[in-house]
């Protein structure tokens, strides 16, 4: 039995506290390693560790710490396939998908790579009578990250890529369900160059998440999952004094219009409702066909593709379409789900719920289940499946289709398909959601712009990577100088102005 590690200051640290929680292979259920669970002790010293190798790193010019990410994306290219196996043994994805995961962190990284221009300040000269203005960008000081299951290279890259680039040392909390990416992560972050300290891995649970919400010394705090977990991160961070972005939960609506290419669109919900067994925040799980025969259109040709699905372990190969879902727990609660839309008056047109793979019984399998004639007051309408199943909603007009995505309490990503460019535009201005689609399905910005949710999928100010990352792991000093060849005898009384 494999026994995992934290990661501080710079090398591995067995864990103290003797609590562990097994890391399962999804495909088998299996035990297949056990992970330390760190104590507020054990976190204190990670943060002790971080908070002193911070101060040299933010005197680290911006060019030499960009150039140790440069080095970083290099050691990702270099142990792609490590990687990505590693995530697939512990997650479940195939390995393609598990190679995106890595890319996208990949992408983030490579968007740090420009650090020195993010974090220049502004210059006025002249501001007043001999007096010049300028603003500095600074880092906070030692941040963290409590990052999910889903995607356990991307997220944790996200975070600790632009905190680390900006100056600041990092504590990556990483989900304890597939933790060894996230070390070997920090591993390459050492070998690239990073000082010992400024990238921790601490693995726990919620206490550990608790102790790092509660600690002075941790000034900034990032987190992705679901959203009661985000409402009790984001409060408790920012009752804390520190600064906190978290993203939640999501529903997110695809709507299909009459005109709409039906088989790029049922290509498009096949890959953003299935990919990943649906554990993504940012797949499709409702889809809004816009009158009757479009509805029609749409069940007939997705129902066969639906049922086509090839599901498997990644070790079948990159034609699997996707694997188990992370944990048992999480299989019951989607097979709950989809049983509440039976039991609720939906008509389930594909259901996954028997789905069994010869050698494989034990594993977290859920075949891909498709419902028509979903309502907004079904469980399945209202609650995030996370799991392989696409509610269809049918809409009779434009305006009530509209209405779902609008009135739901998420609002991540949504996307619609038309070949009405009045539509799109109509549909882009109108909508309350944070990340929107014109004919593509999952609306994940590059790194060069910023990702997040609106209502419920998002609190916090700032969003995740993009320019929005370096305003949220630097705080702005603004200086105003006079030299003593402008400077006036006598004291002055009166609030001072630049008149």
């Amino acid at each position: 039995m494999q026994e995992l590690t934290h990661f501080i200051g710079g090398e591995h640290v067995k864990g103290k506290s003797g609590r562990f929680a097994d890391v399962m292979n999804p495909a088998t259920g299996e035990v297949q390693a056990r992970v330390p669970l760190a104590s507020n002790e054990e976190l204190a010293e990670a943060v002790t560790v971080a908070a002193k190798a911070q101060v040299g790193w933010a005197a680290t010019n911006p060019q030499k710490r960009a150039r140790v990410l440069m080095k970083f994306v290099e050691l990702l290219h270099r142990d792609m396939d490590k990687l990505a196996e590693a995530l697939s043994r512990e997650h479940g994805k195939t390995i393609p998908d598990a190679k995106g995961d890595i890319i996208r962190g990949l992408e983030v990284a490579e968007f740090c790579f420009g650090a020195p221009h993010l974090l220049k300040g502004e210059f006025t000269e002249g501001a007043g009578p001999g007096i010049d203005m300028y603003s500095l960008r600074q880092p906070l000081g030692v941040v963290a990250g409590i990052t999910p299951f889903n995607f356990p290279a991307m997220i944790p890259m996200w975070k600790f890529c632009p905190a680390i680039a900006a100056g600041n040392a990092f504590i990556l909390k990483p989900s304890e369900r597939d933790p060894s990416v996230p070390l070997m992560l920090a591993e390459l972050m050492s070998e690239a160059g990073a000082p010992d300290g400024i990238l921790n891995v601490v693995n726990g649970d919620k206490g550990a998440v608790d102790a790092i919400l509660d600690h002075p010394e941790i000034t900034a705090i990032g987190f992705v999952g679901s959203t009661p977990i985000a409402e009790y991160i984001y409060s408790r961070g920012c009752a804390n004094g520190k600064r906190v972005q978290c993203f939640g939960g999501a529903k997110n609506h695809m709507i299909i219009m009459p005109d709409a290419d039906m088989d790029q669109a049922v290509d498009a919900l096949v890959g953003a409702g299935y990919g990943a067994a649906g554990e993504r925040c940012m797949a499709i799980s409702v889809a809004v066909p816009v009158g009757e025969k479009t509805a029609d259109l749409l069940i007939e040709k997705l129902a066969p593709r639906v049922e086509a699905l090839k599901i498997g372990p990644y070790t079948d190969g990159d034609d699997v379409d996707f694997g188990p879902l992370v944990t048992r727990e999480a299989r019951d609660r989607v097979l709950g789900l989809v049983n509440s839309g039976v039991e609720q008056g939906a008509k389930l047109v594909v259901d996954g719920r028997n789905f069994s793979m010869q050698g494989y019984e034990n594993g977290y399998f859920v075949g891909g289940c498709l419902f028509d004639n979903v309502t907004r007051d079904m469980d399945i309408y209202t609650q995030e499946i996370f799991g392989p199943v696409l509610s269809v909603v049918r809409a009779p007009t434009y305006a009530e289709a509209l209405r779902y995505p609008m009135e739901h309490e998420y609002g991540n990503g949504t996307a619609i398909y038309t070949r009405d460019g009045d539509t799109a535009r109509d549909f882009v201005s109108r909508i309350n959601i944070g990340m929107v689609g014109v004919n593509v399905p999952i609306p994940v910005p590059l790194a060069y712009h910023t990702f997040g949710g609106w209502k419920k999928s998002g609190f916090g100010d700032l969003n995740q990577h993009g320019p929005d990352a370096f305003r949220f792991y630097t705080r702005t000093k603004t200086v105003t100088a006079r030299w003593p060849s402008g400077i006036k005898e006598g004291a002055e009384f009166s609030i001072p102005t630049m008149g």
